[in-house]
């Protein structure tokens, strides 16, 4: 008798997108350097589709130094120019351009708070926010909290942080569960 299908959110159509779907979405995250490669992805999501983003991620390790946020702090004009040429990249150049500011933006968070995970969790007060989603419509765009963050990132000066970017991201980074209480990837056996 085959195996009854896994039942997971209705998002992940893909392949890559069912994969990230069980291993990463939602999963909290404390590591400083996966946070800014979100919020970085995040941000170059804006008017795409994530299967489009993602099937560039590669692309952007390896344009972005590994995501060593240093290092991208000192990307020059002529840095960007040169992702701009790269075909594997979501050639943007205001996209590419902030990666580069926002780069810088992080370091000086890091140097305020210690790490940008000590900045980022308070945001849902230490503890991922675990949502009770029966239904697409029970999923928010952007919350007080995003708010709150995209204020606070904006104030600091980082840029494509609005308020829907981040709620994403919060999503991404397991600041909140929006899974399904029906998904297997984070409420059933794929999660135990």
């Amino acid at each position: 008798m085959p195996d009854a299908p896994v039942i997971r959110c209705p998002w992940p159509t893909r392949p890559l997108d069912v994969a990230y779907h069980d291993a990463e979405w939602g999963v909290p995250v404390h590591d400083d350097r996966v946070l800014f490669e979100f919020l970085t992805l995040e941000g170059a999501q804006a008017g795409l589709s994530w299967s489009t983003v993602l099937a560039r991620r590669e692309h952007y390790r390896e344009a972005f130094a590994q995501w060593d946020v240093a290092a991208i702090a000192r990307f020059t004009p002529s840095d960007v120019d040169a992702l701009m040429q790269n075909a594997g990249l979501i050639r943007h150049r205001g996209k590419l351009e902030s990666t580069v500011s926002n780069a810088r933006a992080f370091l000086a968070v890091q140097q305020e708070f210690g790490s940008f995970d000590a900045f980022l969790w308070p945001f849902v007060g230490g503890t991922p926010r675990q949502n009770r989603v029966t239904r697409a419509s029970d999923v928010p765009t952007r919350t007080a909290e995003s708010d709150a963050l995209s204020k606070a990132l904006q104030k600091r000066g980082f840029k494509f942080v609005g308020s829907t970017i981040c709620y994403a991201y919060m999503q991404a980074m397991g600041l909140v569960n929006d899974h399904f209480e029906t998904c297997a990837a984070r409420h059933g056996p794929l999660y135990r």
